[in-house]
């Protein structure tokens, strides 16, 4: 199968499964694991932060940054398709007891006159403004990169009125590595930023989330009360750290494989690519076919290849490492009959 599903799917290499087995662990709970140590410094230093902490996935780490900013009661700015708001269970009512509030935006990037005026005065009736989330790359606007000086207006904004800002940074690295920028041009403009490992970067688990020292200290507890302070971690971090010293560059060929993708469906009568492909993601509308999305989706397993449904018409197709130019071609040879 060509699995165009997601850059989840990736497997861990030959190096990380060695960087596991080797890997020297202790006690993470207690702070002596070597491994996830090393990594955490690592990160930081990369994403230019004091502090860093390993976390079991994205999901957990937006959660956790959330819960460290506000309390409950809060009202949280994001943009209305963002990931925190569509695809994490509701989890900060659930967990932070905060209420969103969604701003409509742009290839996945707010108006910060917009955000500016969505943050709360004072005023009895209405909740504080707790914390401002970005998305960077834009799932949901098919890996749309938010412009690095749209972030900056938008941090400017929260720095006049004492508001923190988060980074949901799942797929950051595509970004820097698309622009060929470093990842501190973009986190200079946030206060805390969540980065995945386990994407476009292949580790088997596992998330980063980077702030200040203080920041780190009260995160770490609240990974400890979701059920996420692990013991010896060094067996994932390892691989980790693989995917961070060694898989970045790379993803240059994820996203010249998605503009080939792109490329090549544009000229198949009835599919309509519907996005501007900065990075790695591929919105299919397949409603000139007469299909829904789930019966295409269907009718393209039968042939091979895995694809994700991403509305009533709309597919999406994702590369990644475990996808070779090769079966790129393959993929769109299938797509022509």
């Amino acid at each position: 199968m060509i699995d165009l599903r997601s850059d989840t799917v990736t497997k861990p290499t030959e190096e990380m499964r060695k960087a596991a087995y080797q890997a020297k662990v202790g006690d993470d709970v207690y702070n002596e694991d070597p491994t996830v140590r090393r990594l955490e410094e690592l990160a930081a230093q990369m994403l230019g932060k004091e502090d860093a902490l390993f976390v079991t996935s994205g999901t957990q780490g937006n959660q956790i940054a959330v819960l460290t900013h506000c309390v409950p009661g809060n009202e949280i700015l994001l943009e209305e398709d963002s990931h925190i708001f569509y695809y994490e269970g509701g989890a900060v009512s659930a967990f932070a007891g905060v209420q969103t509030r969604t701003i409509k935006g742009h290839r996945g990037a707010m108006d910060p006159t917009l955000v500016e005026v969505a943050i709360r005065g004072e005023d009895i009736h209405v909740p504080e403004t707790g914390l401002i989330c970005l998305e960077n790359t834009h799932n949901r606007a098919g890996g749309a990169i938010v412009p690095i000086d749209n972030m900056e207006s938008i941090y400017n904004v929260a720095s006049k009125y004492n508001v923190p800002v988060h980074l949901d940074g799942a797929r950051l690295f595509n970004a820097a590595v698309a622009l060929n920028k470093p990842l501190t041009d973009f986190t200079k403009f946030t206060t805390t930023v969540q980065v995945c490992l386990s994407k476009g970067l292949g580790a088997p688990v596992g998330s980063i989330i980077a702030g200040d020292e203080q920041f780190i200290k009260k995160a770490r507890k609240w990974r400890k009360r979701l059920g996420g302070g692990l013991r010896q971690v060094g067996l994932i971090a390892a691989p980790a750290m693989v995917a961070l010293t060694q898989m970045v560059e790379r993803l240059s060929v994820d996203h010249d494989n998605a503009k080939r993708l792109a490329a090549g469906i544009g000229s198949i009568k009835g599919l309509e690519v519907i996005n501007e492909v900065d990075t790695n993601i591929v919105l299919i509308d397949v409603a000139k076919k007469g299909l829904t999305a789930e019966e295409y989706i269907r009718l393209l397993k039968e042939q091979g290849i895995l694809a994700v449904s991403f509305g009533p018409t709309i597919i999406r197709m994702t590369t990644h490492y475990d996808v070779s130019t090769e079966q790129i071609d393959q993929a769109l040879a299938i797509l022509q009959k």
